[in-house]
């Protein structure tokens, strides 16, 4: 993923020196509060910014004919399989895409799953490369990198949350949970 993460664009955004920017020096440190920014706001819509493969384990499914994925969104699903004593492909799925929480919907009942076995799902989830990560991330992502950059000395001092031009930015791209999702 490191070929895929704005590292130049969040030092153009830093605005580093010519000194610091040219020898890739600060690389490493750039990574790091760029990775945690990304984290952190996927981790608050509920939504993966980069594409990437995700491999997702649950003991039991919580409808009776689909499955909600965790994240969204969902471009592909790899493969379904029941995991216990053997490996057995779970047939008959289809994805239904949703911005905010795709699904798994089976034309049937989904089997059980016997005590002692989970679900494997693998997926592959994410806008694509940054380019196709819509603005108002992007901005969210370099505002709040910039952030954890320009305060990385000052650990423990500030005042948990967000930056409120962080929040205002992804606040149309969270997911409302209503019950836990239990319906969904």
């Amino acid at each position: 993923m490191l070929a895929a993460l704005p590292i130049a664009r969040l030092k153009e955004h830093l605005r580093l020196g010519t000194g610091f920017s040219d020898d890739g020096m600060q690389d490493g440190l750039v990574e790091s509060h760029l990775r945690a920014a990304i984290a952190t706001i996927e981790g608050r819509i509920g939504k993966v910014l980069i594409a990437r493969r995700f491999r997702w384990e649950i003991s039991g499914w919580r409808g009776r004919s689909a499955q909600a994925l965790p994240v969204a969104p969902v471009s592909k699903v790899v493969s379904v399989e029941m995991v216990g004593e053997t490996r057995l492909a779970v047939t008959g799925l289809r994805l239904e895409r949703d911005a905010h929480r795709p699904r798994l919907v089976a034309g049937f009942v989904l089997p059980e799953v016997p005590a002692g076995s989970h679900v494997e799902v693998v997926f592959d989830a994410g806008f694509g490369a940054w380019d196709a990560v819509p603005a108002d991330l992007q901005q969210a992502v370099m505002l709040l990198a910039a952030e954890y950059y320009e305060n990385r000395h000052e650990a423990g001092l500030r005042v948990s949350g967000l930056p409120m031009s962080v929040v205002t930015l992804i606040e149309r791209w969270r997911t409302v949970r209503v019950l836990g999702g239990g319906a969904a």
